[in-house]
């Protein structure tokens, strides 16, 4: 299982090294950003460095509001495709990287109406 895991961050990974500066962000980039978080998620305890290093990538890649909406969208879907997924460690998760984000990591968030 672990296997799997690894081999899902690494393609993710490599999809988000695939990104050019000046394009509109994307599911896969977000996906490969919190990608390293996953464990925390859903198992709860402690944000890694991984994780929290991936947070703080999103939040660089997420810099204009359309960006930012596509992000919300995009940690909604990979939020709902967890089923064990902590609600409450998600909504932590920002605070205990360090970083405010003006996406909020839930699967019941409308992120039409969040003004960034």
């Amino acid at each position: 299982m672990k296997g799997i895991i690894i081999s899902a961050i690494v393609v993710l990974a490599m999809i988000q090294l695939m990104f050019e500066p000046g394009q509109a962000l994307t599911c896969g980039q977000v996906d490969a950003s919190l990608a390293p978080c996953i464990p925390y998620l859903t198992q709860g305890g402690e944000p890694g460095a991984a994780c929290c290093s991936g947070v703080k990538s999103l939040k660089g890649l997420a810099q204009s509001t359309a960006d930012k909406k596509v992000a919300c969208n995009c940690v909604k879907a990979a939020a709902n495709r967890y089923a064990n997924l902590k609600d409450d460690a998600a909504q932590a998760l920002p605070t205990k990287c360090g970083v405010t984000m003006d996406t909020p990591i839930s699967r019941n968030v409308n992120c039409d109406t969040i003004s960034y």
